[in-house]
């Protein structure tokens, strides 16, 4: 199966995995989907991610974190620049997700990182996702 927008689907698969209470979730694999994937896990929105050797392709196998009263730790994950509309940012217009209680992904030329830290940085770049 041919999927043109990997970050999307990745994205769909968590939100769905998580509204019907599932412990973990799986997808193929992507550099791109596992930088997206290891700052999920430093804000504290997933558990742990692992490569899963398979034998047509390499699987990510993800661990949903989930609050003391079953609803999930993610309550809103969007995407923002897709493959047919491309967002870009400067560093002095980086979005804040809901006042500073969500996060921005964004690619910039130092790699996958968050809105916070690109302010910091001074980069901007392309604006992946909001989480929440």
């Amino acid at each position: 199966m041919i999927i043109s927008d990997q970050i999307g689907d990745m994205l769909t698969r968590i939100r769905n995995a998580g509204m019907v209470r599932h412990d973990t979730v799986e997808m193929p694999t992507s550099k791109i989907k596992v930088a997206v994937l290891r700052i999920l896990k430093e804000e504290g929105f997933i558990i742990d991610y692992e490569l899963v050797k398979g034998k047509p392709e390499r699987l990510i196998k993800i661990k949903l974190r989930y609050k003391e009263d079953t609803k999930s730790m993610i309550s809103g994950i969007e995407r923002v620049s897709k493959p047919g509309l491309r967002i870009y940012t400067q560093h002095n217009e980086i979005p804040r997700v809901y006042g500073g209680v969500g996060i921005a992904i964004l690619s910039t030329p130092k790699g996958v990182i968050t809105g916070q830290k690109a302010r910091k940085e001074g980069v901007g770049g392309e604006v992946l996702c909001y989480v929440w």
